[in-house]
Formats: structure tokens, C-alpha cells, sequence
């Protein structure tokens, strides 16, 4: 069965490895994707770009002209595929950006609403939902596994904390989906990612290039006072882009509910500088603490037990091998 996939923020840290797991050699699947290179670089798909089963726009996903075009490259190619597969990784998620409350709604809430609505449009079949974690707020753990889809969430910071603004317009999409598949409209679901980070971030702005760069041009690490106690688990975006085509790929999953993706590794961040330390061969690191970031969990696990019981799913790449791969990576650059 050949597969058409439309992908938005295709050279973004998701979209891009999607491209590397979706045409694997042999693959008769063809992408049609686009970014404006907001926070990447055509760079990232380098390794792709020349291939005939990859089309690449440099399109902005709320330049209503551009959509306008995509739509109708797809609907001049749809008929030749067996199924049409859209997913949405276009979104606003450094985190300088999210207190910017009217950028993060226009691309993330209104440029989510306009592609899953251009994907009914074309009678696709599927339709994939990229959401975040952070919709859990300061409820993002629990002691008997992690965090569920199904407990009840609590915006509790909502009233002063600009940077929840991020977290509700990405939960707003979730309704979005759910009400499109409820409708008979479209198969799909959306998935609230947890940590995710790469050895291939364009812009390293997350907490592990940031512990890495750090150390290495300037021989210490500055963190948050909120690092004296925060803990988190680290996705590896190998296992966040194979969690999504699993999602796909199975039919039955695809209810309009919310799957959590994350791991069960979790560490301190203070250990996690000192781990990433030990990597680098620093013996003593100097890690110094400096500003305090409000509306902040100390913890961040969720289970994932849907999405491993409702699909093959499971991470492959644990933290060893992922910040392995991640210093190696940038201490070559």
C-alpha cells in the first residue's frame, strides 16, 4: 500500500525525521512538505532533499495563498496512492516564544484548524495531531505511573503565567481533532509529547544542547533556581517520530483521543548536567544557578500505557545512547 503524506514543519525537529523513517529504502511512500523556516533550516533534511519521493515548499503555514497551492498539489497527486496521511508539526514551541500569545494561537491553534480542514477537503484519511505535554500544567505527575490522557487537567496558573497560553491553545487543538473524528469527518488523534529532544536541533534552545553548548563554550552551566529541584523524562525524537507513525499506521487508535508519548527515564536536571558532564570528560562541572522561571512543574511524567497498549509502540533510543548521540553530534559542530 503506497502512502501520500502532506507535513507541515517538515524541517522542523520532528518533520524532519519523519522524512528519514517515512522513505526508508524500498519505500513506494512520497511526501509533499513544507516550512518557512521559522526555527530550521533546509539543512535538515539535506540528506532527502534530492530525492524524487520528497517534494519540498518553502510555505508558511498561515500564508492562505501558499496553502491554497498545496492543497492543490495534493488533489492533483492524491488519486495515485492508496491513502493520504496529513500531519501537522508546524507549531510555535521555543520557549522564548511562549509567552507570545498572539504568534503561538495564529500558527498553532488558527494554522492547525486550516490544515486539518484542508485535509477533509481533500478526502484524506488520516490526520495527525502534534500536541504538547505542557497542556498538563503544574498537574503533570502522579505517583502511581505517570500522568494519564484521561485525569482532569487544571490550567491552575492560567491568570498569570503568559506561557500557558502555549499549552491551551495546543489543548484546544485536541477538541479540534476529536470533534472532526466524532463528526465522521476524518480518522485521526493527537499526541502530547513529552521532552523531546535531537541530536539534529537546528537552533539547540532545549535543556540538553543548552547543558551541552554550555559546557563546551564556556566550561560551566548556568541553569534556573527551578533546577534544584525539577525533574523530567527525555523523549528521543527518533522515538517521538516512530510513535506518531505508529499512531498512523494503526487504524483502530485513531478515535480523536490523546496518546501521551514520553519514556519512564526520569532524571533530575542537575543530574542530568552532571551526567552529560561525565560524557564530556569534565570531571568537577561547574554548574551555577541564576533567575527563576514562574508556572514551572518539578515534575513531568506521564504514562504511556495507551499508546503501548493500543500499538507496538516503545521507545528504542534510551537517555545513555540519546545524549551520546546528541554530544558527539554538537561537539563536532
Amino acid at each position: 500500500m503506497s502512502k501520500l503524506y502532506a507535513i507541515s514543519g517538515v524541517t522542523g525537529m520532528t518533520g524532519n525525521e519523519l522524512v528519514r523513517q517515512i522513505l526508508v529504502d524500498g519505500s513506494t511512500d512520497h511526501i509533499l512538505g513544507f516550512d518557512n523556516f521559522y526555527a530550521s533550516s533546509i539543512d535538515t533534511v539535506a540528506d532527502h532533499i534530492d530525492d524524487e519521493r520528497f517534494e519540498f515548499f518553502e510555505y508558511d503555514l498561515n500564508d492562505k495563498v501558499q496553502m491554497e497551492d498545496f492543497e492543490k498539489r495534493i488533489y492533483a497527486v492524491k488519486d495515485s496512492y492508496d491513502e493520504v496521511i496529513y500531519i501537522n508539526c508546524a507549531a510555535v514551541v521555543h520557549t522564548e516564544h511562549f509567552y507570545h500569545v498572539y504568534e503561538t494561537f495564529e500558527t498553532n491553534v488558527e494554522g492547525m484548524n486550516s490544515f486539518l480542514q484542508q485535509a477533509i477537503r481533500v478526502g484524506a484519511g488520516k490526520y495527525i495531531n502534534c500536541s504538547t505535554s505542557e497542556v498538563y500544567s503544574m498537574n503533570s505527575w502522579n505517583e502511581n505511573g505517570g500522568v494519564k490522557e484521561s485525569d482532569y487537567l487544571t490550567m491552575a496558573v492560567a491568570e498569570h503565567s503568559q506561557r500557558t497560553s502555549y499549552a491551551t491553545g495546543k489543548l484546544l487543538t485536541e477538541f479540534f481533532m476529536k470533534d472532526a473524528v466524532d463528526e465522521g469527518k476524518i480518522k485521526g488523534c493527537s499526541i502530547r509529547f513529552a521532552n523531546v529532544y535531537s541530536k539534529d536541533e537546528r537552533y539547540p534552545k532545549h535543556i540538553i544542547p543548552f547543558i551541552i553548548n554550555s559546557f563546551r563554550d564556556n566550561g560551566k552551566v548556568v541553569l534556573l533556581e527551578n533546577s534544584r529541584k525539577n525533574r523530567r523524562t527525555f523523549l528521543n525524537n527518533y522515538d517521538s517520530c516512530s510513535a506518531v507513525l505508529a499512531l498512523a499506521n494503526t487504524d483502530s487508535a485513531l478515535d480523536g483521543t490523546v496518546y501521551n508519548v514520553a519514556t519512564d527515564e526520569e532524571i533530575s536536571i542537575i543530574d542530568l548536567a552532571k551526567l552529560c558532564a561525565e560524557k564530556m570528560g569534565i570531571k568537577d562541572p561547574v554548574i551555577e544557578f541564576n533567575g527563576y522561571r514562574e508556572s514551572d512543574p518539578e515534575r513531568r511524567l506521564l504514562s504511556t500505557e495507551k499508546i503501548r497498549t493500543r500499538t507496538s509502540w516503545k521507545p528504542a533510543v534510551g537517555l545513555d545512547k540519546g545524549l551520546e548521540e546528541c554530544i558527539t553530534n554538537y561537539l563536532k559542530k
